[in-house]
């Protein structure tokens, strides 16, 4: 057997996620608004950039600043590194954290000098408005505490074990991610009201909640093995954690309790969801309520003083309901305005996912804003006086359905217009003022171009052009944007190729199939290197593999019937199999007899199920922190998603009553403290395997949680010598990847 050339290695070391960023700058712009209107700074690299109503320029002589610094502190700084990654700006200063203390640069005489931080809050609290007081939680109790003096005081005093306040459900809230980074918990789910004056949260009853267990093999601490448990919902058990919304009085004292049934949430608490909100003014409160398979979903208006609680509208169907097709990071698309008098709903009734206009006192729907084959994805601004929602959508370039695209309706009347008119995909970000936006235009292809816009569409400032250089001196080229036939032979599928670096169209090479299925996320999304696994399939190409990542049918962002594909089968992987064969029609350099498939979460799940399911093509497979099982998993995403246990089918999904099936070589990865899908989902996989006398490989991360931080040097090796051995037909290199740093910033793009 030849062996792989270790070069294969290196390079796919320089491109997994913790280091790719390295080899492009200026692919993004994170603003930091400064409160001065739409003015903001970034940080590009170690040097920050300011934006205002002048463009951009230099927040700061960087020179200047370095030199200050280190006659100050008596360190060494380099202008181009400079020891800090945020800034406090002001028109007169800048304040910053560098070699363990404080410092202050003013910035007409850049002479450094110690200062002392402002009244900070930890990560486990919630700011007040005006900066004073933090929320915190204590002994089951929300507390405030003031910053600048230290004085604590309890606003609930009844919370206990298992009824406590403004906690989410434990597989999040007191994840083992967070005390890996030595977090104690998410912070508190609660909203302060505008004026500072109430607080919005809620108390969360976990009681008779189903306990999963865990064995931390190596406890931090030290010691022998402990025992972890932690409250987590099945799909179909009668428990569920739920949230009683109540309203907290800063001034009485008064904990005023929602006259309504609870919320159920198995998966986040509907605070994090942005599920739950304040009117501008602060004088009622919103929120949205939905039953546990949300195949309903209500608008519902909060009296904080009373607790009276008024329905709104409310909408039904036969599968779920939601105010966006995005469940992770994105905030519902209900805007409630003009003094509460209107609505703006987001529904996909009409099968299309559109804006619908309500009177926000009767609940009487007043019209359809937006309508066409198409759907809308965000809504950006309302501008009441003008009577206009800008909003971006997807379905209005010609040829590709993903694509975002900034544009506008009149809210009265027929008025409609596209004001980005290119094939571009637009990532937005909107000033806190709502003066204008930050606009990230790319394609799977093309890398961005981060301009400051107006609201007519106008380019006020060029940010940054993505340079890709240093991704391009790897051998790595862009992925090839495709179209397919689904599995039904008529609806059209859209995905990625990558091919693999050196690529030669007389060659043959071994496939991969990289897919995610959860109807709550794409998998691959129209922009440049936007899906968080679109890292590992860089990774794959580089090892000497053909890639390809597919968003099949029942994934978000497209028409309602084509979302609802999944809807009692999640995880169905025929229309990937009908894209490899069309593609490999035309590209003989696919090697139809060497395809495999590797995905992690629920694209673990459908690694398998492939696997089963379609013996005759997929000859190796790797399963990363799978849920094998959809009956042992969160009943917020099973009920959801596959529907509810004696209505849907749970055992077409179910890859371990299917084990039998298994003909292929397959790696099964799991963390020994994954809290998001425990480890027994691939264990009881493995007990069927065994049982059936199938040969397999496993590796079980014994302190290792769903995002395996802290193991990816073992676990990303394990993986490609797996692939290299089974599909390549090669010998893996005698490589050993470095232990892999980990860096907070890239959290969010594992979210």
């Amino acid at each position: 057997m030849r062996q792989l050339d270790v070069s294969a290695y290196e390079t796919a070391e320089k491109l997994v996620l913790q280091y790719r960023h390295k080899l492009v700058s200026g692919d993004r712009v994170r603003p930091m608004w400064t409160g001065e209107g739409a003015q903001f700074w970034y940080r590009r690299g170690r040097r920050f950039v300011l934006v205002d109503e002048g463009g951009r320029r230099p927040a700061f002589d960087h020179v200047r600043l370095a030199k200050g610094l280190a006659g100050a502190s008596g360190q060494d700084v380099d202008p181009e590194a400079l020891p800090f990654t945020a800034i406090g700006y002001s028109a007169t200063a800048v304040e910053f954290a560098a070699f363990d203390g404080y410092w202050r640069c003013p910035l007409d005489t850049y002479l450094v000098e110690p200062a002392q931080p402002g009244p900070a809050a930890g990560f486990d609290e919630v700011v007040s408005p005006d900066g004073q007081q933090a929320l915190f939680i204590r002994d089951h109790n929300l507390w405030v505490r003031d910053l600048a003096g230290g004085r604590e005081r309890a606003l609930t005093g009844d919370g206990e074990q298992d009824h406590d306040y403004a906690t989410g459900p434990d597989w999040w809230h007191y994840s083992v991610l967070l005390r890996k980074l030595g977090l104690p918990a998410m912070p508190p789910a609660a909203i302060w009201s505008p004026d500072g004056a109430r607080v919005l949260t809620h108390r969360t009853d976990h009681r008779g909640v189903r306990r999963t267990h865990f064995i931390d093999a190596l406890p931090a601490e030290g010691g022998p093995a402990r025992l972890y448990t932690q409250r987590f919902a099945h799909t179909g058990d009668e428990k569920v954690a739920l949230a009683e919304v109540v309203v907290c009085d800063l001034a009485t004292g008064a904990v005023v309790p929602a006259a309504a049934a609870a919320l159920p949430m198995s998966q986040t608490s509907p605070v994090f969801q942005r599920w739950l909100w304040w009117a501008g003014d602060g004088s009622v409160a919103y929120y949205l309520g939905y039953p546990r398979n949300q195949r309903s979903l209500s608008l519902n208006r909060l009296d904080p003083a009373t607790g009276r609680v008024e329905t709104l509208l409310t909408e039904t169907g036969p599968t779920r309901v939601e105010p966006n097709q995005w469940a992770e990071g994105q905030a519902p698309m209900v805007e409630v305005f003009s003094g509460g008098d209107e609505v703006l709903w987001y529904s996909q009734r009409d099968g299309w996912g559109h804006l619908y206009l309500y009177d926000g006192r009767t609940g009487a729907l007043k019209r359809q804003v937006t309508a066409g084959e198409w759907t809308v994805r965000e809504i950006l601004r309302i501008d009441e006086e003008a009577r206009v929602v800008y909003f971006t959508a997807s379905g209005l370039v010609a040829g590709d359905p993903y694509p975002r695209s900034v544009c506008r309706a009149e809210l009265d009347g027929p008025g409609f217009a596209v004001l980005t008119e290119d094939d571009l995909d637009h990532a937005v970000t909107v000033a806190p003022d709502k003066s204008c936006f930050v606009d990230s235009a790319s394609t799977a292809e093309i890398p961005p171009v981060i301009t400051l816009r107006d609201w007519s569409g106008r380019v006020l400032t060029e940010l940054e052009r993505a340079d890709v250089s240093g991704l391009v001196a790897t051998g790595w080229s862009p992925p090839e944007r495709f179209r397919a036939k689904a599995a039904d032979g008529v609806t059209d599928v859209y995905g990625v190729l990558y091919k693999p670096h050196g690529f030669d169209p007389e060659c043959s090479y071994p496939v991969i199939d990289h897919p995610y299925p959860g109807p709550q996320r794409n998998r691959v999304g129209s922009a440049f290197a936007e899906m968080p696994f679109a890292h590992e399939a860089e990774v794959m190409a580089a090892l000497g593999f053909v890639v390809m990542a597919l968003d099949g049918r029942g994934t978000p962002g497209r028409d309602k019937t084509f979302f609802d594909h999944s809807y009692g089968n999640v995880g169905d992987a025929a229309d990937h199999v009908a894209a490899l064969r069309e593609l490999a029609r035309t590209r003989p350099w696919m090697d139809m007899d060497r395809v495999g498939v590797a995905g992690s979460s629920a694209g673990g799940h459908q690694a398998v199920r492939a696997m089963l399911d379609h013996p005759d093509v997929y000859k190796a497979g790797v399963a990363s922190c799978a849920n094998q099982d959809l009956e042992s998993y969160h009943a917020g995403y099973a009920e959801i998603y596959q529907g509810t246990p004696g209505e849907a089918d749970y055992s077409r999904v179910n890859n371990v009553d299917r084990a039998e099936r298994l003909r292929g070589k397959l790696l099964l990865i799991h963390g020994g403290m994954d809290t998001n899908i425990a480890p027994d989902h691939t264990l009881r996989l493995a007990e069927r395997l065994i049982l059936l006398d199938k040969d397999f490989e496993m590796l079980i991360v014994p302190g290792a949680e769903h995002l395996f931080l802290g193991y990816h040097h073992h676990t990303y090796r394990r993986e490609w010598d797996f692939l290299v051995r089974h599909l390549m037909g090669a010998e893996p290199p005698a490589y050993r990847i470095a232990p892999i740093p980990f860096d907070p910033e890239l959290l969010s793009d594992w979210f």
